[in-house]
């Protein structure tokens, strides 16, 4: 999964993959962003983004490659998210803008068995980055809002203020998603507790919208996913839901089916916002499988001298339009990541950038403008550790990419995989990984690396139920 869109979820493969091989291992994620199995593959296509991982070796404390160089809810907002249910009312009511106010960490991180939120993802919720316009990703939001306003003007509204904590009903249930899905595994998802959680996309809200009668709308936000660590992964990142309404005076008028005149409209208004973007790039539609939609596509684009997945999108499920805003329509609805945009159009290297307040790299970006080209301001050398264990039944290394992500950081550049086997004596299976370490701001140095592995170490015994080798 990256930066939002459409998933390679556990295809964990690196950013240079091909399609075909990452829809091989894993799955896809739909048009908001859930993950689902993909029915078909396109061979050398590059997915952007929310990919990665691989990892082993034989250290007790890992061999050291440093250097030096230059350059909530609680019951109190459970109740909440249920009344909102029960009586639909203004969206006002969920507005992000007062959720670092509103939000007391004791409804987010609670004692209930089922939450696994995190110190540090509470302290991302409320920013906002989407919402500030010099941002690149408030540029982006921008862009996409300004293409539909100008080729439809007045006809979508755009919610980028939704609350972010949503009940199960709304994030699973109203979308169709399997009871058995992967998605909803809290290996993959924050749960507050059963009920509610730290939405996984912005399809969440695709149903609520509709009860409140929204015909067109660009829903934005921040979404939170349990993940692996590299350059294009991290646990909370944005993304951009549509949907347009259509009534039988549309497709009759046109000669057309309903699902036919929804299909090439949404194909027409897509491949235009990817020209919007990216300029005049050539565009391709591969067939695919999410639980909302049907017929469901991707689009693919070719920059920069490759294919690349841009967005997931397809016909809305009738049963979801038919429940939610009333029968007799017809719908499409789309969904990509904002991140993963902004790194292919901006250059930009890795998604922990996103969240910087330097300066150095905020003020290379200006409000409308999506010509920049990201320069980096500085090069730190990485300092790589390597640790090996054996692995309980329990073990999921996305576990254990979340508890190094709370020793460490931001410091944490990368998690992998770099050998593994299993002793047929003992039927016991070692896994060795290399964390590679690496600061955005300056150079790290032995002594505090040293320091943050060997807390890495005494963690993840006590946690994860290893027995480090």
């Amino acid at each position: 999964r990256t930066a939002g869109g459409l998933d390679r979820a556990a295809a964990r493969g690196r950013a240079g993959v091909s399609c075909a091989m990452a829809m091989s291992l894993r799955a896809c994620q739909g048009p908001g962003g859930i993950r689902t199995a993909c029915s078909k593959a396109s061979a050398h296509v590059k997915p952007l983004g929310r990919l990665g991982t691989g990892y082993h070796f034989r250290r007790l404390f890992g061999s050291s490659t440093c250097g030096s160089g230059q350059h909530a809810a609680g019951s109190a907002v459970k109740e909440q998210v249920q009344r909102r249910n029960a009586y639909p009312r203004g969206l006002s009511t969920f507005r992000s803008a007062a959720i670092s106010t509103s939000l007391a960490k004791q409804d987010v991180i609670t004692d209930h068995p089922a939450n696994n939120v995190t110190e540090a993802l509470y302290q991302k919720i409320g920013a906002n980055l989407h919402r500030r316009p010099e941002h690149p990703l408030g540029i982006i939001k921008d862009a996409i809002f300004q293409y539909f306003e100008k080729s439809a003007p007045g006809q979508f509204r755009l919610f980028d203020d939704l609350h972010p904590i949503v009940s199960t009903k709304q994030n699973f249930d109203e979308l169709l998603i399997p009871q058995d899905h992967v998605s909803r595994n809290p290996n993959d998802t924050y749960y507050i507790d059963n009920d509610t959680l730290l939405r996984c996309h912005t399809s969440a809200h695709q149903a609520e919208l509709l009860r409140e009668k929204h015909g067109n709308f660009l829903a934005i936000g921040d979404v939170y996913r349990r993940d692996t660590i590299d350059a294009t992964h991290y646990p909370v990142f944005h993304q951009m839901e549509g949907v347009k309404i259509f009534q039988p005076a549309d497709w009759e008028g046109a000669g057309k089916s309903a699902e036919e005149f929804a299909k090439d409209d949404l194909k027409s208004a897509l491949e235009g916002l990817a020209k919007h973007l990216f300029g005049e790039v050539e565009c391709r539609w591969v067939d695919a499988y999410f639980p909302f939609t049907e017929p469901s596509l991707e689009l693919e684009i070719f920059f920069n001298n490759e294919w690349l997945e841009v967005l997931g999108c397809g016909v809305m499920q009738q049963e979801i339009l038919d429940n939610n805003y009333g029968e007799g329509y017809k719908a499409w609805a789309f969904g990509l990541g904002i991140e993963r945009l902004a790194m292919i159009l901006f250059d930009i290297p890795d998604i922990r950038l996103f969240w910087s307040e330097d300066q150095r790299f905020l003020g290379q970006f200006s409000p409308g403008d999506l010509s920049t080209k990201f320069k980096s301001f500085s090069k730190y050398p990485p300092c790589n550790k390597d640790i090996s264990f054996w692995i309980s039944d329990a073990f999921t290394e996305n576990n254990l990419c979340e508890t190094i992500r709370t020793v460490a950081g931001d410091l944490v550049e990368e998690v992998r995989l770099i050998d593994e086997f299993t002793n047929p004596k003992k039927g016991k299976t070692s896994h060795c990984y290399r964390i590679v370490y690496r600061s955005m701001e300056r150079s790290l140095t032995d002594e505090e690396i040293n320091d943050l592995q060997g807390k890495v170490r005494r963690v993840i015994v006590d946690e994860l139920n290893v027995e480090l080798r």
